[in-house]
């Protein structure tokens, strides 16, 4: 057995060594890469407490580089973090739903008769109203997928369009 492997991290002497060798070098390595605003102390700290979590799996030889990309990692991982963070501030104030609860209950109604309606079309017209109302799809995309001339794709969605808009009140599609 190798004497590394034989030097466990977990005994108390050897783990007080490794701290006292390594700590002031991690230290100054987190604060000349990341600054004082990272709070290197901190992040010092918890690195040699995840070494002691896995003080078995890691040799005596392996433990400084454990250390630093231990170390490393866990403040890259907390900018990542805090640019999320930033990025929700500024968008969530624009996300806010401002509509009122009515306004929610008769657009829910509204659009149970949609759906009603829609279920009244034939086939042929809920399904090229639908591919180019809500998949957006151009006339000429629509008529190769259904095997149809552009003219009977018009029509068909010109159809739709005409029996929505006598059955529902208001409705509006551009």
């Amino acid at each position: 057995m190798p004497k590394e492997i034989k030097n466990k991290i977990c005994e108390d002497k050897v783990f007080e060594s490794i701290y006292k060798k390594y700590s002031q070098d991690l230290h100054d390595f987190l604060y000349y890469k990341f600054g004082a605003q990272i709070n290197p102390d901190d992040k010092m700290q918890e690195a040699f407490m995840k070494l002691w979590d896995n003080c078995k799996k890691v040799s005596f030889g392996k433990a400084k580089s454990f250390l630093f990309t231990v170390a490393n990692n866990m403040v890259l991982n907390d900018i990542k973090h805090q640019k999320v963070v930033l990025k929700y501030r500024i968008e969530a104030p624009n996300k806010q739903n401002f509509e009122s609860p009515e306004f929610i209950l008769e657009k829910e109604q509204f659009f149970e008769r949609y759906q009603k309606v829609l279920s009244k079309l034939t086939e042929e017209q809920r399904v090229a109203f639908l591919l180019s109302k809500a998949e957006g799809k151009k006339h000429k995309e629509i008529a190769e997928i259904l095997g149809v001339t552009q003219k009977t794709v018009e029509y068909r969605i010109y159809s739709a369009f005409s029996i929505l808009k006598k059955e529902l009140e208001g409705f509006y599609i551009k």
